[in-house]
């Protein structure tokens, strides 16, 4: 029996490489590619879905609270998290609400194919790169303090906002895609509850990520 898919990203190359590499494939069908929540929301209610294919960081999901909702609303869709970036903060997030199947966009073929057999008979999967991310994870037990720092590459897109750098300019000085930048600057928003450059920049004046004389906006 096939598995019916739908494509959540907002990366055009992604979802249609996506489509094409299942369309070869008799178990898959890809019923619909969606780059926003609202038409996610509505294909699931038309169509029916067995696995979501979903770029999390790229659709417009207020908060982990969508995909839990999501969950709740759908029991029975399986859903695998295909992106760019996870960071510890992310897998304690997706664990929490228990999606276990994250797979980097960086992966071959072969890796896609066994990610979705995995989600699709309940069994987690997770790139082998998370793998050392929650060896370390279950290691250490995080305080509710630590799981709101940032990383390095967080604080560092954070001086350069400060230094008044746009997202296009932050990526172009970093070596890095825009889409990455506006990854970061959104898990940065989520990490320290703020929702805009200046509400970000006094807390990190506050918190002594940077210093007042860099404050530029």
């Amino acid at each position: 029996m096939s598995s019916n898919i739908l494509i959540a990203d907002s990366q055009f190359l992604i979802t249609e490489s996506l489509n094409v590499i299942l369309q070869e494939e008799e178990n898959y069908v890809v019923k619909q590619i969606v780059c926003n929540k609202y038409d996610l929301l509505k294909a699931l209610a038309a169509i029916p879905i067995n696995l979501l294919i979903v770029d999390f960081s790229l659709i417009d999901f207020e908060s982990f609270s969508d995909l839990k909702e999501l969950k709740k609303d759908y029991p029975q869709l399986h859903i695998l998290i295909l992106t760019n970036i996870v960071s510890k903060n992310d897998l304690i997030e997706y664990n929490s609400i228990g999606i276990k199947n994250i797979l980097f966009k960086s992966a071959d073929k072969d890796e896609l194919f066994t990610a979705l057999e995995a989600t699709l008979k309940g069994k987690q999967y997770y790139s082998g790169d998370l793998l050392d991310m929650l060896f370390e994870l279950n290691e250490k037990k995080f305080s509710s303090e630590e799981t709101g720092q940032l990383t390095a590459s967080e604080i560092e897109i954070v001086r350069l906002v400060a230094e008044g750098l746009t997202t296009k300019e932050i990526a172009i000085r970093k070596h890095i895609s825009f889409h990455t930048v506006a990854t970061h600057r959104k898990n940065i928003f989520r990490k320290l509850g703020v929702t805009n450059a200046s509400e970000l920049l006094m807390y990190a004046i506050k918190a002594g990520i940077i210093d007042t004389i860099e404050y530029h906006i």
